[in-house]
């Protein structure tokens, strides 16, 4: 009786290695708001704004800045809350600068704005304390509203061509 030997089916390729946390909670979102139909031209400005309003030295509205751009410009407002959003370890560390340097601008005599001030006058002079916030944080806002017009101009025309070689329109697939 000749032997019939059994030959197995080769077996399939490994699948790819399961995904790791930053794969799954920060690339694949990414790529899934890349491939919502934005444009280059809308995700560069998503990509500036974001950026923009996710450093505004003011705590507690990026959001409310954010939703309000991408609403009126119509661009997708879940990209620019994450990008915005991003931003917020570095927005952490620019407030007190951009409050310092506002309460200068502003016209604040005397030392530099700092931690043992603030509790001088919070103790001493409710008004004085309140009227030294009130001063940096306008100033803040003024030196941040300067730096925005520069930065987030340059940084959208920086993006656009980069983006419009390496987005491919949906058509074109």
């Amino acid at each position: 009786m000749p032997q019939v030997s059994e030959t197995s089916a080769p077996s399939p390729p490994p699948g790819p290695p399961p995904a790791g946390w930053f794969r799954r909670r920060v690339v694949q979102p990414l790529v899934g708001l890349l491939r919502q139909g934005l444009t280059p031209h809308q995700l560069a400005l998503t990509v500036a704004l974001g950026t923009a309003f996710g450093l505004v030295p003011v705590l507690g509205i990026t959001t409310l800045l954010t939703t309000f751009a991408a609403v009126r410009l119509r661009l997708n407002v879940a990209a620019a809350l994450l990008i915005a959003h991003l931003w917020s370890p570095v927005q952490l560390l620019l407030i007190i600068p951009f409050m310092s340097q506002g309460a200068r601008l502003w016209g604040s005599t005397g030392p530099a704005l700092t931690l043992d001030k603030l509790r001088y006058l919070f103790a001493h002079d409710w008004v004085g304390a309140l009227q030294l916030l009130w001063h940096a944080m306008l100033g803040g806002l003024a030196l941040w509203a300067a730096a925005c017009l520069v930065v987030a101009p340059l940084l959208y025309f920086a993006l656009r061509p980069i983006l419009r070689r390496t987005i491919t329109p949906r058509s074109a697939e």
